[in-house]
């Protein structure tokens, strides 16, 4: 008789390894790789005779859709991004760090569904029902007819929501607490967590019921588990914010129903999440318009734009080799921004130490923020607050030019909606648009609007010594 061979898996990142190692090879990290056993499970194709498959039937993509497609929750920072509500049948899995809101947003959703007259399941697998319906109670939402279940085991779970009507909306909470028989490791192992995502899927797939599964994230704020599980699903939501800051951002990565790098803003209340309509006035609340190294960016977050606060510090330095530190930004877009600064700017900042911070938490994406950027490390070098009523947004290549983005249109009206009469934007901005009441200041390279900022501060003494 052979003998049966074991794999070790990461339970990292589900590198398979012949012998087990102290360190993943794959992600580098210690102490995460678990015997596992590959005749249990997803991958147990050579030790068991596989059955005969069955013919299934073809159908053409033309036909009528019975239901409406879409299940809108009515929280409408929710809908935003998810692209509209919930699709039926599909799978969304929602990550973000531990207490940072996860199961509060999705019990408020939960609520709001039910109180339209949708059956909904809210199964919980990190608390007991009296801990779920205390939350409950203090969102407000309990009067609600959300069907509550704390459960584990994956078959018992099935056999539950597929009693009576097809449910509406499915929450499992979360997919790391799963377990099946059908696999032989603990739970939140690669294989226990494979099998019971794939399980969950197949169940929203036959039914029509969107299944919204809930995963832990690691210290690097990625969901754990195998990569694979999120190209299983049909969506991937990121909840994010910072513990010191009272507001949390939804973020869209993947959606195969509707647009991606899509946010809802939400603020974070003895109460619940309450949504946040206007963002921009959020990030620009505490804003001080006097302190130099203070730049307004004029951002997109896939089709709403946002508006906020650039800080910069720029310091001398007692060490050998400066500081630079960044919050909020890309440290290595920072880092081409300082060489191409010193390189066609004469700004010498290899001596100063520099710091950036993005206001209120929020993280920048978007290579648009360019000009802001260098506009507030310029400001803060020369001591000179910049024009409180301008916005900056641009892309800065590495020969100094700065290159025009898209969504022009759109940061201006956003910006002019909240008080702001002026922006420095690219030259040649591809949809500007007309008949506006701003003043626009178009440049064509970094070097332009270096000089334009020395200027306003050689220009401001000659004002004060006139008045």
């Amino acid at each position: 008789m052979a003998k049966v061979r074991t794999q070790f898996v990461c339970q990292n990142c589900g590198t398979v390894h012949s012998r087990w190692a102290g360190k993943c090879d794959g992600c580098g990290e210690w102490n995460t790789i678990v015997e596992e056993d590959p005749m249990g499970g997803i991958g147990s194709g050579p030790g068991k005779v596989p059955k005969k498959g069955r013919p299934v039937t073809l159908t053409s993509l033309s036909g009528e859709i019975e239901e409406a497609p879409r299940i809108p929750t009515g929280m409408g920072e929710l809908d935003r991004a998810t692209g509209g509500g919930f699709v039926r049948g599909s799978a969304v899995l929602i990550g973000g760090d531990p207490g940072i809101g996860k199961s509060t947003l999705l019990m408020q959703a939960a609520a709001a569904l039910s109180r339209r007259g949708h059956r909904i399941i809210y199964v919980s697998g990190e608390e007991a029902v009296a801990q779920v319906r205390l939350r409950a109670q203090r969102l407000g939402a309990a009067d609600t007819d959300v069907l509550l279940a704390a459960e584990t085991n994956v078959e018992d779970i099935l056999a539950t929501i597929s009693e009576g009507k097809r449910p509406d909306l499915v929450i499992i909470d979360s997919i790391q607490t799963l377990w099946s028989d059908t696999a032989d490791s603990a739970p939140g192992t690669v294989t226990q967590v494979r099998t019971g995502v794939q399980a969950m899927i197949r169940f929203a797939k036959q039914t029509g019921a969107t299944m919204v599964l809930v995963g832990h994230v690691t210290k690097e704020g990625q969901i754990a588990g195998p990569r694979v599980v999120e190209h299983m699903v049909d969506a991937v939501l990121y909840f994010e914010g910072d513990r010191g800051h009272h507001y949390r951002i939804l973020r869209t990565v993947k959606n195969r129903f509707g647009p991606t790098d899509e946010i809802g803003v939400f603020e974070m209340s003895d109460k619940g999440l309450r949504e946040v309509a206007n963002p921009s006035e959020l990030f620009l609340g505490e804003r001080n318009e006097k302190a130099p190294g203070a730049a307004v960016f004029a951002g997109m977050e896939g089709t709403r734009p946002v508006l906020v606060e650039v800080q910069a510090l720029v310091a001398a330095t007692s060490l050998g080799t400066p500081r630079r530190a960044v919050v909020g930004w890309d440290s290595s877009r920072l880092a081409m921004i300082l060489a191409v600064l010193e390189a066609h700017c004469g700004v010498r900042l290899g001596q100063h130490d520099v710091y950036l911070n993005v206001a209120g938490g929020y993280r920048i994406s978007e290579p648009a923020a360019d000009m802001a950027i260098a506009s507030a490390l310029v400001s803060s070098l020369a001591g000179l607050a910049l024009p409180a009523d301008c916005v900056y947004f641009g892309e800065v290549s590495l020969s100094g030019a700065v290159r025009p983005v898209a969504h022009t249109a759109q940061r201006l009206k956003e910006a002019e909606k909240l008080g702001f009469s002026a922006a420095v934007l690219p030259a040649a901005s591809p949809d500007l648009p007309k008949g506006s009441k701003g003043k626009w200041r178009e440049v064509d390279s970094l070097p332009d609007l270096v000089a334009r900022i020395a200027g306003s501060r050689l220009k401001a003494p000659r004002d004060q010594e006139d008045g």
